[in-house]
């Protein structure tokens, strides 16, 4: 039996946003994302998924009633800091900052080269999420 996904990534984020709709515009623009679905009832996202290349995420609405909502806390309830963090692989990571800076993002550590290889920097996200973009590959021998 193998674990490699047919498509696609098998490890796949997950975050809960207090304005989903307002971020799911947010992650497109400011960090590259593509809708792959959204499943929402007026301001209630019940379900969405972003892709980035080959890897998703995935997204809806911080409800109280939520049975996540048990599970999980947002930013801005445990003082700014998170829980997880999620690590996108991008081709040009100086545009990609260019990109997240003219879209607002906060940057929390500047952009550099990594010793372990590659080049990156992360940012947070208007609701408190902390994202690293860089250019080292894993996946490469």
């Amino acid at each position: 039996m193998s674990n490699k996904p047919v498509a696609g990534s098998s490890i796949i984020p997950t975050l809960r946003y207090s304005n989903a709709l307002a971020m799911i515009d947010w992650l497109c623009q400011a960090f590259g994302f593509e809708r792959h679905a959204v499943y929402a009832d007026g301001d209630q996202v019940h379900h969405a998924q972003l892709v980035h290349g080959s890897g998703m995420i995935m997204l809806g609405s911080a409800l109280a009633e939520s049975e996540w909502n048990q599970f999980s806390a947002q930013p801005e309830e445990i003082q700014g800091r998170t829980t997880h963090g999620c690590c996108v692989t991008v081709r040009d990571p100086d545009a990609h900052l260019r990109r997240a800076l003219a879209a607002g993002a906060e940057i929390v550590i500047p952009i550099a080269d990594q010793d372990y290889g590659g080049r990156g920097y992360a940012a947070r996200d208007p609701e408190g999420f902390v994202w690293w973009f860089g250019s080292y590959d894993p996946w490469a021998p």
